[in-house]
């Protein structure tokens, strides 16, 4: 079973994804701000307290591991460009330890004109994007195309509106405006995450998972 460096956690997304990877068996070093938000201990996690800002504490969960997953996102407080900072300080590590596969998560909102065929309320959702979080918008858009030059197999999973709900093990994958709809539990998304640790389908590519 592989390692994974996951870098955020102690999110509503992270901390499911967490349990789902332990339970498979995989180990995991954890990069968490504050480890008392993480309730979850086990054998195969190690957490290590930092910032994905920080280039220490990013070198020290990525070094050892097979895989990065990066589920770290805006709250309040956080910089315009921390998911744009905080890629570019992974992305150096892995090179550095030789580190080659990385999962990102994204939103809908981030474009990928190569397989989206959004319709008009796809637009209308980038559009009140761009005019509510343009800050947020421009961040994962960079952080996109820092990934596409970076020479590594990445990918990045978007998903439009988050919910809490109940797993349903039943989730379908395209493209925005393509096999999708508007929603996805935390849970499904996880799973499809989890997921992609083996399976190479979408590398370089931005699948959008929905109901």
């Amino acid at each position: 079973m592989e390692t994974i460096a996951l870098i955020g956690a102690t999110g509503r997304t992270g901390q499911i994804f967490l349990e789902k990877a332990l339970s498979a068996g995989y180990s995991v070093k954890a990069l968490v701000r504050t480890p008392e938000k993480l309730k979850l201990r086990h054998p195969k996690l190690n957490l290590i307290e930092g910032s994905v800002l920080n280039e220490e504490t990013v070198e020290l969960v990525v070094q050892n591991a097979d895989i990065v997953v990066s589920l770290f996102g805006h709250v309040k407080g956080s910089p315009d460009g921390l998911q744009t900072q905080g890629t570019k300080l992974i992305i150096k590590a892995m090179k550095a330890h030789g580190i080659r596969r990385i999962i990102s998560l994204s939103g809908g909102g981030l474009p990928y004109p190569e397989k989206d065929q959004p319709k008009f309320a796809d637009k209308l959702i980038r559009f009140i994007m761009e005019i509510a979080v343009p800050k947020i918008l421009k961040d994962a858009k960079d952080h996109h195309l820092i990934l596409e030059k970076s020479g590594l197999d990445w990918i990045i999973v978007r998903g439009p509106r988050l919910t809490d709900e109940p797993e349903k093990g039943n989730y379908r994958v395209g493209w925005v405006g393509v096999n999708a709809s508007t929603k996805i539990g935390r849970a499904d998304l996880a799973d499809f995450i989890l997921r992609q640790l083996e399976d190479k389908t979408y590398i370089r590519q931005m699948p959008f998972v929905s109901y």
